[in-house]
């Protein structure tokens, strides 16, 4: 079993629309690059695939790809788009569910490794993909760094978004490192919905302890998907392991 959050038909049915705004060309083009490129002529497996924000585009660009899911609505809106022979999928934990052969690539964006709110998962996550590796294959992780330097003494929010369609906010736990994030969404007749998701924040030093426990090596970090360097001010990190030859 896992302990992450399962998206459900209303929120797989809203989600691509909910973010539309990092489906655009210049948002999707550089992650397409340097996966299409960590992936060259092998195959490449996406945990946490979602509706295919990412996937899609790279199957588009001559990528065989796979995916792991643990929403089955999410699963269905994304073979919505695209027919399962070209986009295979198995529902299940990124944490523990295995598919057949052997990757050139492994990776999970936006995110999506902290859905998993144990450090165990998160721990098993690791090798999950180094199990899924070829040799000298990559695992590679987009994740927010916690923004824990902007909370001030006794507070446990840091807001995330304020306009007037939507306010977002942060929860902090410090001892068991989970995070919740709130959001307030304003609809038409001015009420407000509130939705809610939690997550468990890992440090980039603790994922580079999780991949050396997996075997692997760390390859590369930057602060985004273009190369900037990663910096004590980075607000993320796109960083890259590598499974020893």
């Amino acid at each position: 079993m896992s302990s992450s959050d399962v998206w459900d038909e209303d929120t797989a049915a809203s989600y691509d629309a909910d973010t539309m705004s990092l489906s655009t060309p210049d948002v999707i083009n550089p992650v397409i690059d340097v996966l299409a490129r960590l992936a060259g002529q092998g195959r490449a497996l996406e945990f946490g695939i979602g509706t295919g924000r990412i996937a899609i585009p790279l199957v588009e660009r001559g990528i065989d790809v796979a995916g792991i899911e643990l929403s089955s609505p999410m699963i269905r809106h994304l073979h919505a788009k695209i027919p399962v022979d070209r986009l295979p999928v198995a529902e299940g934990s990124m944490a523990t569910t295995s598919l057949p052969g052997s990757f050139s690539v492994v990776f999970v964006v936006f995110n999506s490794i902290s859905n998993l709110r144990t450090q165990d998962e998160q721990v098993a996550c690791f090798l999950n993909a180094a199990q899924h590796l070829e040799p000298g294959g990559r695992f590679v992780v987009e994740l927010f760094v916690p923004p824990l330097r902007q909370l001030t003494p006794g507070a446990t929010a840091v807001p995330f978004d304020v306009s007037d369609e939507h306010v977002g906010l942060d929860t902090f736990d410090l001892v068991t490192q989970e995070c919740v994030s709130h959001h307030f969404t304003r609809r038409a007749d001015g009420h407000y919905d509130y939705g809610v998701g939690h997550f468990r924040y890992i440090w980039p030093a603790e994922c580079d302890l999780m991949a050396r426990l997996a075997g692997l090596e760390l390859e590369s970090r930057h602060a985004d998907w273009i190369g900037t360097p990663f910096t004590a001010e980075s607000s993320q990190h796109v960083s890259v392991w590598r499974k020893p030859a």
